[in-house]
């Protein structure tokens, strides 16, 4: 049985290993392996304030992570630690979207509903803290689960990395039931 729970402190360096395999695995096809090194180094990445606030979970699979993400009730859209830059004030649930953030799946444990899974349980949450919309930063070889989960594009992005092209992303929202 699959355990869902709120990340911790010592789970974050597993986690970052997390990532990066499912970076490198999951996005190719879609960007290149250069753009791939610069978003592990740059963009990817657990939010240690997500951790803070009790909103970034792991899926666990006989005690190893399978999958993390989580949500926010603060203004950053996307990035790990290394590409926060300002306050991470928070949102006005009344006005404000929040923010769907940094989702990965173990390229083995792909495409067996954990990303649903996360999905349901963040917006669970999100909604019971008053939040009425959804807003994510969607990766390439994201958008098809965001949108058959009821996202919507709102514009895409040309995000700039350092030794690269920059990558594509889209911005994607959702209204809540």
């Amino acid at each position: 049985m699959d355990l869902l729970r709120p990340a911790r402190h010592p789970d974050i360096a597993r986690l970052n290993t997390l990532i990066a395999a499912s970076a490198r695995a999951l996005s190719s096809g879609f960007y290149s392996p250069r753009q791939i090194d610069a978003l592990i180094t740059h963009v990817f990445g657990v939010d240690t304030q997500l951790v803070d606030d009790g909103t970034y979970y792991v899926i666990e699979r006989s005690g190893a992570p399978v999958a993390c993400g989580g949500w926010s009730h603060r203004r950053t859209l996307f990035g790990g630690d290394q590409s926060k830059t300002a306050d991470d004030l928070d949102l006005d649930p009344r006005t404000e979207a929040a923010r769907i953030r940094a989702f990965f799946v173990l390229p083995a444990a792909a495409r067996q509903g954990l990303g649903r899974r996360l999905l349901s349980h963040c917006e669970g949450e999100a909604r019971a803290a008053s939040f009425h919309r959804m807003e994510l930063m969607a990766t390439l070889p994201g958008v098809p689960l965001y949108r058959a989960l009821g996202y919507q594009s709102l514009e895409r992005v040309s995000y700039p990395l350092p030794d690269c092209d920059p990558v594509e992303f889209v911005r994607m929202g959702r209204i809540l039931e």
